[in-house]
Order: structure tokens, then sequence, then C-alpha cells
């Protein structure tokens, strides 16, 4: 069987090799915006979009004694502007020497076919259901950052954009920026000056301080990571001048952590560290750290219902469910620390409903079949919820 055969059996895939045939890089998705409107308007799906272009779909619901339930994925990928030509590998699809784009339009694909199956149907009372689709997640979140929260009235949150079919991910890891810098002000000359003690070169100096510093996992749970720390690079003087005492250095880190208190506990040894320097090179060199979160974390609440709905829901079908943490971040830290238009916390999840590997890559591919299962499993666990 090739993609074309495939496409014409099946409406999910072929919904599925449209949207990813639409090339559209992070802030570059206007095309498949207008896409998505107009499969909206062709299905009688009620949509909007707000003034950064995010797309809000509501379907009304048919017994308002129950709560809506939103879906969520967003519209952009890695990747540039070049065609993609999707093709079938065995039950992999795939695009010819470039990003597939799975990662996420299977999830927008998913999301808009069942939205779309719903309307059809007269057959289930349901409080409603909410789509939201973003743009620019790959590169810096500003979908998300900029969504109008007053638009979603869900509670629970389905962020369709795990890798794995039958993932229920519960909690992820900040991130944070760290700047460290070293300045040694005297300087001077390799040869002339490098018997005084009162010049230090800031090469040297920040090597050392890099040494003392944390680097990777700083705290796990159960086999899995919870906190760490990684050193991006170290920038200092200059690799074909040797002569010169340098007087400046810089290193960048990154933090991650899904516990606040560990993250708090790793930053305030990053910065005894960095005091510990100063006090003993005091009125030579002088360091100095920066914190700046970049994305917020996303820590485990309490509410228990989800994640055990949606495992026995998987097992009910013949999933096995994975119900976890992941050291990384998504839209859903953003959702986690938002507020909903009746004024409720979400509670969001990172949900797993097709498998696509070797994401961000030319070689990345989804299985198609995990994709059809992944419905499957989002219809079964939508009618449980209603009933």
């Amino acid at each position: 069987m090739n993609i074309g055969e495939l496409r014409k059996n099946n409406e999910l895939i072929d919904l599925f090799c449209s949207i990813a045939e639409i090339p559209s890089p992070s802030l570059k998705e206007e095309k498949v915006i207008d896409w998505i409107c107009n499969y909206c308007k062709a299905n009688n799906l009620p949509y909007e979009t707000d003034d950064y272009k995010n797309i809000y779909i509501t379907i009304p619901a048919t017994d308002t004694t129950k709560k809506p339930i939103l879906l969520s994925a967003h519209m952009d990928v890695v990747g540039d502007d070049s065609p993609v030509v999707p093709y079938l590998d065995g039950d992999l699809i795939k695009a010819e020497g470039r990003t597939l784009g799975a990662d996420d339009k299977a999830g927008v694909a998913n999301a808009l076919y069942f939205a779309k199956e719903l309307v059809k149907r007269f057959d289930i009372k349901h409080g409603g259901l909410e789509l939201h689709f973003t743009r620019d997640e790959e590169n810096k979140m500003t979908g998300i950052k900029n969504t109008d929260f007053s638009k979603i009235n869900s509670q629970y949150v389905l962020v369709l954009d795990s890798d794995a079919l039958g993932q229920c991910l519960v909690a992820g890891a900040s991130y944070v920026d760290v700047s460290l810098k070293v300045t040694a002000p005297k300087g001077g000359h390799s040869g002339n000056d490098i018997g005084d003690n009162t010049r230090k070169n800031a090469t040297k100096l920040i090597a050392d301080l890099v040494s003392d510093m944390p680097q990777g996992v700083f705290y796990n749970e159960d086999g899995k990571v919870v906190t760490s720390c990684n050193i991006g690079g170290i920038l200092s003087g200059n690799l074909n001048i040797t002569n010169v005492i340098n007087t400046d250095a810089a290193a960048t880190y990154s933090i991650r952590s899904s516990n606040k208190s560990k993250e708090n506990e790793l930053i305030q040894t990053m910065q005894k560290t960095v005091d510990e320097f100063n006090k003993k090179y005091e009125g030579i060199a002088t360091a100095t750290i920066v914190f700046n979160e970049k994305v917020p974390m996303f820590e485990k609440n309490q509410d228990e219902y989800m994640p055990n709905l949606f495992a026995k829901i998987a097992k009910t079908i013949g999933i096995e469910p994975e119900i976890s943490s992941f050291h990384a971040g998504a839209e859903t830290h953003i959702y986690a620390n938002k507020t909903n238009a009746k004024g409720e916390k979400f509670s969001p999840y990172l949900i797993g409903l097709a498998t696509v590997c070797n994401m961000h890559s030319a070689n990345e591919y989804v299985d198609y079949k995990t994709m059809i299962k992944g419905q499957e499993l989002l219809k079964a666990l939508f009618e449980a919820y209603n009933s």
C-alpha cells in the first residue's frame, strides 16, 4: 500500500497528511492557519482567532450539567518553507528529505478530526469540547503566552503533544537560563605582569569556578531525573592570542526541575559557590550569576481524576498507559500557571495519541496505526469523561 491508497481509505490519515503538507515553521504559520479555518467552515465547527492568530474552536455542550474539556496542540513545526512530501514506509509516514511535522500536526489532526465527528453525533450527551491551536511553540512559546485564556471555559486540558501513544504526563520541568560572569579588571601582559598576584586571568578563574559548580543530575526520584543543571558553554579570551591576561569570562547554564524546592536548593547552591568565589578573590576579581526563568514549572497537582481515568480507558482498549513526568518543557507549563474564564486553575496533562520518533530531524516519522489507535483512545476517554 502506498500513501495515496492509505489516505483514500482513512480520513484521519488524509487529514494529517493534508496539514503536514503545508510548511509552517515557527511564526510562519499563516497558510496552515487559513487551511484549518477553512476546514472549520466546511465542517460546521465554530471557531475564532485572537490577535495573535491562535485558533479557538468551541463545540457547545449538549448537557449543561457536565463540564467541557480542552484539546490543545501547536501548529508550527521545526523546519523551513520547503515542500513537505509525505510517503509511506511500512507503517511509518515520513517526509522526503526534511522534517515531517508530526510534532505537532499529529495532535492537531487528531483533535480536529474528533471535533468534526463529534458535531455529527446526537447520541452522546457531553459538556462541550474546546480546541486550541497555537503558534510558535517550538521557538519561544509566544502563541500560548499570547493566548486569551478568557476564551477558554474548560478546567481539564489535554495537550496532545507527547511522543508516544498512551502517555499521560502529569508534571514537567521548568527551564531557567543561568548567566555566569567573571571580571578580573587589572589584566595585563602575560610576560611582564605574570608574577603580580593581584592580576588573575579571568579564563582560569571561570574554569575553576565552573569546576566547583553542580553539573548533571542534581536530584532524582525513583530513577527519574527531577532536577538538573547543564553548562552550555564558556567564552573567554582569544585562541590566537596567548600573551594577554584576560579580564572577562562568561559561562551559561540551563536548570530544569519539576520540583520547586529542589530547584531553589540548586539555585542556592550555585549562588553560594559564587559568593565563596567573591570572598576568596575580593579586590582582585568579581563573579556574578543571574537566573532567568524561561519556562515556568509544571508541578504535579493533587487531582488524580484525569490520570486515573486515562489509565483505565487506555487499558480497556488495549493500550498500556504511562503515567509519569518528563524532564522538558511544553505548553502544559503555561496552562498550569494560568486560570480559565471562570477563574479556575487549569489542570493540564501532556497526552500521547500517536508515536512520533526522531522529532525535529529529517528522520522524523509517525506510526500511522498508532494515530488511528489514538483517535480510538480519545473517543473512549471523552465518552468516559462525560458518562
